[in-house]
């Protein structure tokens, strides 16, 4: 019986080894599409918060911690496909991921830096993004993501960070879901020990409601997600 009653912090995902095999971390990166179109639903997202800012002025967007990008291809194409004006700039810090972005395109910006490099730039964006990131972070690294994102977001931005909520139901069910496909199409990835790995490290919505400053709104959403939101102009007085 795997222990769900508190985040398993000590817990490591196999891609983030700086010595992980590169066949297998690419493989992922490229199964990375189907399983965020299942679980993480930024259509969704898209549809309700990104086009009808976009449809009111042209934006630009910043994905953190984009891994292979497959989010910023996504929002970037949905946009084009709208014929709206999105520019989309995906961050990360790892330079296999951003290599292997970089060959994909999409009409995306590649960037390989911390968020705090591009407060220091004087960066702004309309929207700030991050998905499954926060799990990855220290409890020193998340007041310190969170603080970074709304000092990039311009003054009428909004910031929105989705992970996976810890749950049994959210463990049981990738367990079942990925099971079918871990010896044909999940294979030769780490898609699904990750995912389990994830989902043990991954906050509840209280844990994450306890932790995260004045200003930030978290919410639970289908299917076992959370989703921590800021708004220019609900945060600032």
């Amino acid at each position: 019986m795997v222990d769900l009653s508190s985040r398993a912090i000590e817990a490591r995902e196999l891609m983030d080894d700086p010595d992980a095999d590169l066949r297998m971390l690419e493989r992922t990166y490229e199964r990375f599409p189907l399983v965020n179109a299942v679980v993480s639903r930024w259509r969704t997202v898209y549809r309700r918060d990104i086009r009808p800012r976009a449809r009111r002025k042209p934006l630009r967007v910043l994905d953190v911690g984009a891994g292979g990008g497959d989010v910023s291809r996504a929002i970037a194409g949905w946009a084009r496909r709208d014929g709206l004006q999105v520019a989309v700039t995906a961050l990360d810090a790892d330079e296999r991921a951003i290599r292997w972005a970089q060959e994909r395109g999409g009409g995306v910006e590649y960037r390989r830096a911390y968020t705090g490099e591009l407060v220091a730039e004087g960066e702004r964006f309309d929207i700030v993004v991050s998905n499954h990131l926060l799990h990855h972070l220290t409890g020193d690294e998340l007041p310190s993501l969170l603080a970074e994102s709304v000092a990039l977001a311009a003054d009428d931005g909004l910031v929105l960070h989705r992970d996976i909520a810890r749950s049994r139901f959210a463990y049981r069910g990738f367990a079942a879901g990925t099971l079918p496909f871990a010896r044909n199409l999940l294979a030769g990835s780490f898609i699904r020990d990750d995912g389990l790995t994830s989902i043990r490290r991954s906050y509840t919505v209280p844990e994450i409601a306890g932790v995260v400053p004045p200003g930030w709104q978290v919410r639970q959403t289908f299917p076992a997600r959370l989703e921590l939101r800021w708004e220019a102009w609900d945060a600032r007085p």
